[in-house]
Protein backbone atom coordinates (compact mmCIF):
# COMPACT_ATOMS: atom_id res chain seq x y z
CA UNK A 1 0.00 0.00 0.00
CA UNK A 2 1.05 3.60 -0.48
CA UNK A 3 1.35 4.33 3.25
CA UNK A 4 3.91 1.53 3.78
CA UNK A 5 1.59 -0.94 5.50
CA UNK A 6 1.11 -4.44 4.17
CA UNK A 7 -2.09 -5.44 2.44
CA UNK A 8 -4.16 -8.18 4.09
CA UNK A 9 -2.95 -10.62 1.40
CA UNK A 10 0.69 -9.77 2.10
CA UNK A 11 0.17 -10.21 5.82
CA UNK A 12 -1.61 -13.55 5.35
CA UNK A 13 1.05 -14.67 2.88
CA UNK A 14 3.80 -13.80 5.35
CA UNK A 15 2.00 -15.61 8.19
CA UNK A 16 1.44 -18.71 6.04
CA UNK A 17 5.07 -18.74 4.97
CA UNK A 18 6.26 -18.44 8.55
CA UNK A 19 3.94 -21.25 9.67
CA UNK A 20 5.20 -23.42 6.80
CA UNK A 21 8.83 -22.70 7.66
CA UNK A 22 8.20 -23.64 11.30
CA UNK A 23 6.75 -26.97 10.17
CA UNK A 24 9.64 -27.54 7.76
CA UNK A 25 12.15 -26.73 10.50
CA UNK A 26 10.97 -29.73 12.51
CA UNK A 27 11.10 -32.19 9.57
CA UNK A 28 10.65 -32.42 5.82
CA UNK A 29 7.08 -32.42 4.51
CA UNK A 30 5.62 -33.19 1.12
CA UNK A 31 3.80 -30.36 -0.62
CA UNK A 32 0.43 -32.08 -0.18
CA UNK A 33 1.11 -32.77 3.49
CA UNK A 34 2.11 -29.15 4.13
CA UNK A 35 -0.93 -27.91 2.23
CA UNK A 36 -3.22 -30.06 4.38
CA UNK A 37 -1.67 -28.73 7.57
CA UNK A 38 -1.95 -25.09 6.50
CA UNK A 39 -5.41 -25.18 4.90
CA UNK A 40 -7.20 -24.14 8.06
CA UNK A 41 -4.98 -21.05 8.35
CA UNK A 42 -5.41 -20.00 4.73
CA UNK A 43 -8.44 -17.97 3.84
CA UNK A 44 -7.59 -18.22 0.16
CA UNK A 45 -6.52 -21.54 -1.39
CA UNK A 46 -4.78 -19.71 -4.24
CA UNK A 47 -2.71 -17.71 -1.77
CA UNK A 48 -1.62 -20.92 -0.06
CA UNK A 49 -0.62 -22.40 -3.43
CA UNK A 50 1.45 -19.29 -4.21
CA UNK A 51 3.21 -19.54 -0.84
CA UNK A 52 3.99 -23.22 -1.47
CA UNK A 53 5.27 -22.35 -4.97
CA UNK A 54 7.49 -19.71 -3.42
CA UNK A 55 8.87 -22.18 -0.87
CA UNK A 56 9.61 -24.66 -3.65
CA UNK A 57 11.34 -21.91 -5.64
CA UNK A 58 13.50 -21.14 -2.60
CA UNK A 59 14.24 -24.89 -2.16
CA UNK A 60 12.73 -24.84 1.33
CA UNK A 61 10.08 -27.33 0.19
CA UNK A 62 10.99 -30.33 -1.95
CA UNK A 63 8.99 -33.49 -2.53
CA UNK A 64 12.14 -35.18 -3.81
CA UNK A 65 14.11 -34.38 -0.65
CA UNK A 66 11.11 -35.40 1.49
CA UNK A 67 10.75 -38.73 -0.33
CA UNK A 68 14.44 -39.59 -0.04
CA UNK A 69 14.54 -38.80 3.66
CA UNK A 70 11.28 -40.64 4.27
CA UNK A 71 12.55 -43.79 2.53
CA UNK A 72 15.75 -43.80 4.59
CA UNK A 73 13.91 -43.07 7.83
CA UNK A 74 11.39 -45.88 7.32
CA UNK A 75 14.12 -48.32 6.31
CA UNK A 76 16.00 -47.55 9.54
CA UNK A 77 12.79 -48.39 11.44
CA UNK A 78 12.49 -51.74 9.64
CA UNK A 79 9.70 -51.05 7.15
CA UNK A 80 9.64 -52.72 3.76
CA UNK A 81 9.12 -51.33 0.26
CA UNK A 82 5.36 -51.90 0.07
CA UNK A 83 4.71 -49.98 3.27
CA UNK A 84 7.02 -47.15 2.25
CA UNK A 85 5.44 -46.78 -1.20
CA UNK A 86 1.94 -46.74 0.28
CA UNK A 87 2.83 -44.11 2.87
CA UNK A 88 4.48 -41.87 0.27
CA UNK A 89 1.37 -42.08 -1.94
CA UNK A 90 -0.79 -41.15 1.06
CA UNK A 91 1.46 -38.14 1.64
CA UNK A 92 0.83 -36.99 -1.92
CA UNK A 93 4.18 -37.82 -3.49
CA UNK A 94 4.06 -38.39 -7.25
CA UNK A 95 4.25 -42.07 -8.32
CA UNK A 96 7.18 -41.42 -10.66
CA UNK A 97 9.11 -39.71 -7.89
CA UNK A 98 8.38 -42.63 -5.56
CA UNK A 99 9.65 -45.08 -8.18
CA UNK A 100 12.83 -43.04 -8.68
CA UNK A 101 13.51 -42.74 -4.93
CA UNK A 102 12.95 -46.43 -4.38
CA UNK A 103 15.26 -47.28 -7.30
CA UNK A 104 18.13 -44.97 -6.40
CA UNK A 105 20.55 -45.60 -3.60
CA UNK A 106 21.32 -48.88 -2.01
CA UNK A 107 18.21 -50.73 -0.96
CA UNK A 108 19.00 -54.28 -0.01
CA UNK A 109 15.47 -55.25 0.99
CA UNK A 110 16.39 -58.89 1.57
CA UNK A 111 19.09 -57.90 4.06
CA UNK A 112 16.70 -55.51 5.77
CA UNK A 113 14.15 -58.32 5.97
CA UNK A 114 16.71 -60.59 7.67
CA UNK A 115 17.64 -57.81 10.13
CA UNK A 116 13.99 -57.21 11.01
CA UNK A 117 13.45 -60.93 11.64
CA UNK A 118 16.57 -61.15 13.84
CA UNK A 119 15.59 -58.04 15.75
CA UNK A 120 11.99 -59.09 16.38
CA UNK A 121 12.28 -62.88 16.70
CA UNK A 122 15.96 -63.53 17.45
CA UNK A 123 18.27 -65.94 15.68
CA UNK A 124 16.11 -69.02 16.29
CA UNK A 125 14.11 -70.18 13.27
CA UNK A 126 10.37 -70.74 13.63
CA UNK A 127 9.74 -73.95 15.55
CA UNK A 128 6.39 -74.80 14.01
CA UNK A 129 3.89 -73.59 11.45
CA UNK A 130 2.26 -71.29 13.99
CA UNK A 131 5.57 -69.44 14.61
CA UNK A 132 6.22 -69.35 10.88
CA UNK A 133 2.80 -67.80 10.23
CA UNK A 134 3.30 -65.29 13.05
CA UNK A 135 6.59 -64.13 11.54
CA UNK A 136 5.12 -64.00 8.05
CA UNK A 137 2.16 -61.88 9.22
CA UNK A 138 4.46 -59.48 11.05
CA UNK A 139 6.72 -59.08 8.02
CA UNK A 140 3.76 -58.54 5.72
CA UNK A 141 2.43 -55.89 8.12
CA UNK A 142 5.86 -54.22 7.96
CA UNK A 143 5.51 -53.94 4.20
CA UNK A 144 7.59 -56.74 2.78
CA UNK A 145 6.44 -58.59 -0.31
CA UNK A 146 4.97 -62.08 0.18
CA UNK A 147 7.59 -63.47 -2.23
CA UNK A 148 10.42 -62.05 -0.09
CA UNK A 149 8.87 -63.46 3.07
CA UNK A 150 8.32 -66.92 1.56
CA UNK A 151 11.87 -66.93 0.22
CA UNK A 152 13.30 -66.14 3.65
CA UNK A 153 11.10 -68.53 5.58
CA UNK A 154 11.07 -71.29 2.93
CA UNK A 155 14.10 -73.03 4.37
CA UNK A 156 12.30 -73.97 7.55
CA UNK A 157 10.52 -77.29 7.67
CA UNK A 158 8.48 -78.71 10.51
CA UNK A 159 8.37 -82.34 11.54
Amino acid sequence: MADGTDSPDQTESHELKQAALRLLATREHSRVELCRKLQSRAGDKNLLERVLDQLEGEHALSDQRFAREYVESRKRRGFGPISIRRALREKGVDRELITNCMAEGEHDWDELLRQVVRSKFGAQPPTDYRDWAKQARFLEYRGFAPEQIRSLLAGFSFS
